[in-house]
């Protein structure tokens, strides 16, 4: 629904704001919650999400560190990004500005939402 690319020296927390501002807010006024990792955990992104309305964002924790679980809220994400990466330009860093990988995401993401409208439907 938004994407914000930077530079890897920028801490996720850091970021937050580039995702959380008035102009995602205006474009998905429906969604109260945000489900994030605990990269996103501290009062800047507590922050971001106040000044931008009443989003509550909820920190989706592992449960065990050394064992595999799949966690509801977290594998829709970690799906979502195996997805995107299975378009040859979003597999590696090919691209030199952050504008043009963040134009392919949303392209990609358009062409996922495209393939799920246009399935034939199973008949009943």
């Amino acid at each position: 629904m938004s994407v914000a690319v930077h530079s890897a020296d920028i801490q996720d927390r850091d970021s937050a704001c580039l995702v959380l501002d008035e102009r995602t807010r205006a474009l998905w006024p429906f969604i109260q919650k945000i489900f994030a990792d605990a990269g996103y955990q501290g009062p800047r992104v507590a922050l971001a999400a106040q000044n931008t309305g009443s989003w509550i964002v909820e920190i989706v924790k592992r449960t065990e560190l050394h064992t595999f679980a799949v966690l509801p809220k977290r594998w829709i994400v970690e799906r979502t990004l195996a997805w995107i990466s299975r378009n040859r330009r979003l597999m590696r860093d090919f691209e030199r500005y952050a504008r043009t990988v963040a134009a392919f995401t949303r392209l990609a993401m358009i062409k996922i939402m495209l393939r799920r409208l246009a399935a034939p439907k199973p008949c009943s």
